[in-house]
């Protein structure tokens, strides 16, 4: 087994440097109007996503379970599908593209974090295995990848209203990116609520009871409602532009937390799966 680790680890890292060469041809040709360099970028990156998915499908094949219980593989798996999901987004959305100068950094970071914490196989007991962790894992990474494109135009409105950085000019109309912070800000509340749900669900049936005011229950929930508010404000009182950017900035970190940070906690039940 130990030699298995060496070669999923390994292959982690060729993905990250297949990564990082692909977010160089992208930024690059985003910056410099280069079409050629940006449809490199989206082939290499194509490439290190089958890398990687290799790498995770070892791992799984190794632990017995998805990759949704150590630090290394849950960071590991939000990157897989954060980038999965956007690859297939653009085909539909060809407008969220620009999201990819955030989106390609953050893939790579997640995974050279998540190896930096030495990669250990971590066993889900038989009384937790159930279809229901699946999908509140499943929705709670579609949320992240929406959190991060919803992000990537919020701060690309700021910046261009604030700066004047040439190449920010050659996104989309500061109106589309509005509107599409706010829109994917919607996908997101509403894959985090189905999250929650089968979350729930989960936890009746492995410790007899609905909810229990974990941290990361209580987090979770914060978070929730916090871009709830956030969609109210603009909905029904005609928030928008520079000061919904900043909300969603700080809806943004509160995900952050409760995604990343409170499973952590010692006090949670979740803590005994992400030490």
């Amino acid at each position: 087994m130990e030699s298995s680790f060496a070669h999923i680890t390994i292959i982690h890292w060729v993905a990250v440097v297949i990564y990082v060469i692909a977010t160089i041809f992208n930024v690059a040709g985003i910056m410099f109007r280069k079409e050629r360099a940006v449809s490199i970028g989206y082939a290499i990156v194509l490439i290190g996503l089958l890398v990687h998915g290799v790498g995770l499908l070892w791992w799984w094949r190794i632990v017995g379970h998805g990759p949704y219980i150590g630090r290394f593989e849950v960071l590991s798996s939000h990157a897989w599908a954060v980038l999965a999901l956007f690859l297939l987004s653009t085909k539909y959305l060809p407008r969220i593209k620009p999201a990819s100068i955030l989106v390609f950094p953050v893939t790579f970071l997640m995974i050279a974090v998540g190896l930096f914490i030495e990669p250990q196989a971590k066993l889900l007991p038989p009384t937790l295995r159930s279809v229901w962790l699946v999908l509140h894992v499943i929705f709670y990474k579609i949320s992240l990848f929406t959190l991060l494109v919803a992000l990537a135009f919020s701060l690309f409105f700021i910046l261009r209203k604030r700066t004047g950085i040439s190449w920010l000019q050659r996104l989309p109309e500061q109106e589309i990116m509005d509107i599409l912070a706010f829109r994917f800000a919607g996908f997101s509340f509403t894959f985090w609520g189905i999250a929650m749900v089968a979350g729930s669900i989960w936890a009746y049936q492995s410790w007899g009871r609905f909810w229990g005011w974990d941290p990361v229950e209580t987090w979770s929930l914060m978070t929730w409602i916090s871009f709830g508010i956030y969609l109210h404000l603009r909905r029904f009182f005609g928030w928008n532009g520079e000061r919904a950017a900043y909300l969603y900035l700080i809806c943004f970190v509160l995900s952050v937390i409760s995604l990343l940070f409170t499973p952590l906690i010692g006090s949670s039940i979740h803590a005994e799966y992400f030490k």
